[in-house]
């Protein structure tokens, strides 16, 4: 909050007369000393962080112009007050209690990724939260029994309920004994460090008339992404449940194109020149920001 501007030198108070501060308040403290309120500082400030801190810069940009005094001036002591303010860190994800089972996973499945048999710290999803592939390729990390682990969602477990996932055998086995073979957990979406930019994948088949891409290797979930037409139009493209974003009727065209990405933070990465491979992979030039 605000707090008063406190200057007990008359020299000090034409100062301010001379910067065209606003007429102060005088009273009597309980020293016996004369005291000066702007009543300025009694003002509501805008709402919202970044108007509290225009409020703050003002202010100190004040106190540079206005508190020094003319040469050869006598000034007593003086103080300014400036605002404190407190930003809350962002809430962290959502943490879901459920049930772990485990099945022989290749890393494939209907996330639609090539098998991964160097990485096989993944799971499947329940279909709730499936939600039409928009958890694919996001990281999770399971606490059960045992322990805990991060894995990566790259399939769909159908019979699963809300909160339930179904593991690999490798992931399984970090948190409880295999033998148990269903054990409570608590999970919670993170953002683990990658290495590298996101890529864009393009499916075997695609072309300028039909042109589908999954995004890959990226840090947070994947909400949404766009591209742009020749007439400088962004355009929304459709997810499928398998993971790959389709557009058709028209297509994207030959390429190459400018695409962009956003994260379910809000976070956006945009890429330029990204040349249509059918059944390729080609690299963006960024990796989201952690998300909270």
């Amino acid at each position: 909050m605000f707090r008063n501007y406190v200057d007990s030198s008359p020299a000090r108070s034409a100062e301010a007369r001379a910067c065209g501060s606003h007429r102060p308040t005088r009273y009597r403290g309980s020293g016996g000393h004369d005291y000066q309120v702007s009543r300025g500082a009694h003002r509501q400030t805008p709402n919202g962080a970044k108007a509290i801190w225009k409020w703050i810069a003002a202010l100190a940009l004040m106190a540079l112009l206005c508190g020094s005094s003319a040469p050869g001036a006598v000034t007593g002591p003086s103080r300014i007050w400036l605002p404190v303010v407190m930003v809350a860190p962002p809430a962290a994800n959502p943490v879901y209690q459920g049930e772990a089972t485990y099945y022989y996973a290749t890393g494939g499945g209907a996330c639609s990724f090539d098998p991964s048999p160097d990485d096989l710290m993944v799971a499947a999803m329940n279909a709730a939260q499936y939600d039409n592939a928009a958890l694919c390729g996001a990281y999770v990390h399971v606490t059960g029994p045992k322990g805990a682990v991060t894995v990566r969602i790259v399939d769909l477990c159908p019979g699963c309920r809300v909160g339930d996932l179904d593991l690999s055998q490798e992931a399984f086995g970090q948190i409880a004994e295999l033998t148990q073979g269903r054990v409570p957990i608590t999970w919670r979406v993170v953002s683990p460090a990658l290495s590298g930019p996101i890529a864009y994948h393009f499916v075997e088949g695609s072309n300028q008339w039909w042109t589908a891409v999954q995004i890959r290797n990226h840090r947070n979930p994947v909400a949404g992404v766009e591209y742009q037409r020749t007439d400088g139009e962004w355009v929304t493209v459709p997810r499928r449940s398998w993971n790959y974003f389709v557009q058709s009727s028209p297509g994207m065209g030959p390429g190459p194109y400018t695409l962009r990405v956003r994260d379910i933070y809000g976070n956006v990465l945009t890429d330029h020149g990204i040349p249509h491979v059918a059944g390729g992979t080609v690299n963006g030039s960024g990796q989201f920001p952690p998300g909270p």
